[in-house]
């Protein structure tokens, strides 16, 4: 069963990449997506936010990150601990002395940035390949933010195109679910 439910998600996994290429202007939905999130109480309510460097198949969050000082927020993100191989959520303070690209060409927290509880954490933006409407979400193979979210008691939101919303999600039991998804046209609440 074990193998059925990977070939699954590989299969889940290949398809949203393709629908995600076609996407005609991904700049432009990034924006809607963006720009709804603003107009949320979970976000103007929100002290403290963890962000995700996104990478080309993933919706720009990267624009928020001057919002959130503007705002007086405390920013975090993500950084991998190699030793450790999981994700740890710290502080950022400021872009040029606190960012660096870590071990899978990502922007991340640098090594002297604050460990931050990820329990402590108002709001965290959650990247993923696919998720559905019921806030399960399906990452990139690894269970990376699945250990990070594991701890969270902010609330936690899936960011995506519409595209990668889909009917229905294969879960394990490590698999997390989240409290929302933000869309460039949709929010949806589980």
């Amino acid at each position: 069963m074990a193998d059925s439910m990977q070939e699954a998600k590989k299969t889940l996994r290949q398809q949203i990449r393709e629908r995600i290429a076609a996407i005609p202007d991904r700049n432009a939905a990034s924006d809607l997506a963006r720009n709804q999130l603003l107009q949320k109480a979970v976000w103007r309510q929100a002290h403290s936010i963890l962000l995700f460097a996104p990478l080309p198949d993933e919706v720009d969050v990267w624009p928020l990150v001057p919002d959130v000082f503007r705002q007086g927020k405390s920013l975090a993100l993500p950084r991998f601990i190699a030793a450790k191989k999981h994700y740890a959520a710290c502080q950022i303070k400021d872009l040029v002395t606190d960012v660096k690209i870590g071990q899978f060409g990502i922007r991340e927290a640098a090594d002297h940035c604050a460990v931050l509880a990820i329990s402590r954490l108002d709001l965290i933006l959650v990247p993923g390949i696919a998720f559905d409407l019921h806030g399960r979400r399906l990452g990139r193979g690894k269970g990376f933010y699945d250990q990070l979210l594991a701890e969270a008691s902010g609330t936690t939101c899936g960011v995506a195109f519409d595209e990668q919303i889909v009917k229905e999600i294969p879960v394990e039991p490590h698999d997390i679910f989240l409290d929302c998804i933000l869309t460039p046209t949709r929010w949806i609440e589980p």
